[in-house]
């Protein structure tokens, strides 16, 4: 069976599929221990069969060459599908030895052009690298960076009854999202997603151009350990290439069903909506400081409402609505009275009356039957909220992207801000939305510097996001996304910058305007509204694990000294 060569290898043809599909790394690596290094002659020596490699030629091409934002194309030299560690070690050891450009995907929802960008020449694709099994040798649960989020929780659950509190979104590849910090509707109850990480295995390069596979854990000492906590955070692109996230939640012991979180087995879902044409501005910022407010009164770990997680979403007024929908865990005592007491505080002093949430808006499906709350099974809702917004699911559109940190309400003239940018007639799409989701509870018993997760006391979190269907509509849109984001915070320099009110921004909704001096007018770095204090420590792993900068981005974590 013939594998494509690559450009400058000489003439050659596109192969077939040239490998089955592993399940992990070429072997279980004892904690701590890296594999060996062998050359292309080793590799087939020991019969590990090659990557399928597409090439500009393939009519494949076109399709592994961008990702879910249709903003960001690459035109890279090869594109490699791997299917195992083995494979995507031999990927990085290709680019290294020929000097290309190296970038990495695995579920292609990277927000900015980390990926996919003009300068990248050959990209592995992690996505055939999507398998979920139980590690008996590290007792805990291994998750390939390819799996998408949803084929994560089936099998977790279906399995052995466990999940991770990872995203909503079912696409979302575990690659860039773990590393991230993800977050999701669990996140108040069990935490963060990297709350739970206990390992990763990951193909670095040394000083010398050499790849290897090594397995980090929080088990190890110096440099092990940091790798392992630089993955708890420190965002995608970084310090290597992830080939599986291992999960064991810190303290846990016993049979698997034992290391991980069990979900709630059914979960109360709720989902309002409010008519623009009924809103008015003390309408919209009632609304929006009412819900802040119950967030920052819950935002401590221990209280009664770590259970519920909710997300309000300004759609514009184009959308013709605003949403909110809730979820909390049913099997707990008054789990009804406490969500009746949670919309009872939301909608005091609004006049505008609830209705069925009949309209997608933004990211966020329509659940017309939820306007009254409904018991279901926590897998079941789990599918409902991920798979059922039209829009997250189109292939087709371009879109930006905006984050905030916050610790204390919007302030009065910043909701003034909110309800102009919002309720006016300067955007020429319906996607155009700002979603607030709550945050805290379990996530803020951390302290700020055990993960690379920084954001460990904020109440809440904002993603403002705007979608088009052609470029000739970008300019209108970016345009009204960075002033809908930058006046919202004029008095800190158009960005988030740490205060008793803000706390930086989500690296997992990466947006380059942060590091450019006429968008971000304040003091602080972008890295710094990403990482805070972490960064230093960042640098550092970074120096060690990845001294020639061979992954590296526009945002990437710099190397110390740069």
């Amino acid at each position: 069976m013939r594998v494509p060569k690559e450009r400058g290898e000489g003439p050659g043809r596109r192969g077939l599929l040239a490998a089955s599909l592993g399940t992990g790394a070429a072997a279980v690596l004892a904690p701590g221990r890296a594999a060996a290094a062998p050359g292309p002659a080793a590799d087939r020596a020991a019969g590990a069969p090659p990557a399928e490699v597409v090439v500009p030629d393939d009519p494949r091409y076109g399709e592994v060459v961008s990702g879910w934002n249709q903003r960001w194309t690459a035109t890279p030299d090869a594109v490699h599908l791997v299917g195992t560690a083995a494979q995507a070690r031999a990927a990085v050891q290709r680019a290294v030895r020929r000097g290309q450009r190296l970038s990495v995907r695995s579920g292609g929802h990277c927000y900015e052009d980390f990926v996919f960008h003009p300068d990248a020449r050959l990209v592995v694709d992690l996505s055939r690298m999507n398998g979920v099994s139980y590690d008996p040798a590290h007792r805990a649960f291994g998750v390939q960076p390819g799996a998408r989020l949803l084929d994560v929780y089936e099998e977790l659950y279906l399995r052995w009854g466990v999940t991770v509190p990872a995203g909503i979104c079912f696409s979302v590849g575990a690659g860039g999202h773990v590393c991230g910090g993800g977050w999701g509707m669990l996140c108040r109850r069990d935490g963060l997603v990297v709350d739970h990480l206990f390992g990763v295995e990951a193909v670095v390069v040394d000083a010398s151009g050499t790849a290897r596979l090594v397995t980090a854990t929080r088990e190890d000492e110096g440099p092990l350990r940091d790798l392992w906590w630089a993955h708890t955070g420190g965002g995608g692109g970084n310090f290597g290439l992830v080939t599986r996230y291992l999960f064991r939640s810190p303290g846990a012991a016993g049979e698997p069903s034992d290391l991980l979180p069990a979900p709630p087995r059914e979960v109360l879902l709720c989902a309002l909506s409010w008519s623009w044409e009924d809103l008015d501005r003390a309408d919209v910022t009632r609304l929006l400081d009412n819900w802040a407010r119950f967030q920052v009164a819950h935002r401590d770990p221990g209280g009664p409402y770590d259970s519920l997680c909710s997300y309000l979403v300004l759609g514009h007024r184009s959308t013709g609505t605003v949403s909110l929908t809730v979820q909390s865990d049913a099997t707990e005592p008054d789990a009804e009275a406490r969500l009746d007491a949670f919309l009872r505080e939301l909608t005091r002093g609004v006049r505008a009356r609830t209705g069925a949430a009949d309209r997608a808006v933004g990211k966020h499906p329509a659940l017309p039957g939820l306007h009254t709350a409904r018991r279901m099974p926590w897998m079941r809702a789990t599918r409902l909220l991920g798979t059922t917004n039209a829009l997250v699911n189109d292939p087709s559109l371009y879109g930006d992207f905006k984050s905030a940190y916050l610790r204390r309400p919007f302030t009065a003239a910043q909701a003034d801000t909110l309800y102009d940018q919002f309720s006016g007639t300067d955007v020429g799409t319906a996607t155009a939305s700002l979603t607030l989701s709550s945050y805290g509870g379990r996530v803020n018993a951390v302290p700020r510097d055990a993960t690379a997760s920084v954001h460990r006391d904020s109440a809440f979190k904002a993603l403002w996001g705007v979608f088009w269907d052609s470029p000739a509509q970008e300019a209108a849109s970016l345009s009204w996304i960075r002033a809908a984001y930058g006046d919202v915070f004029a008095a800190t320099g158009g960005v988030p910058a740490p205060t008793d009110a803000a706390d930086g921004a989500y690296v997992n909704y990466p947006d380059a305007d942060l590091g450019d001096s006429r968008w971000n007018t304040s003091s602080v770095p972008w890295h710094d509204l990403y990482y805070g204090e972490n960064y230093p420590r960042l640098q550092r792993v970074k120096g060690h694990w990845d001294p020639t900068d061979v992954f590296h981005h526009r945002q990437s974590v710099r190397l110390p000294g740069r």
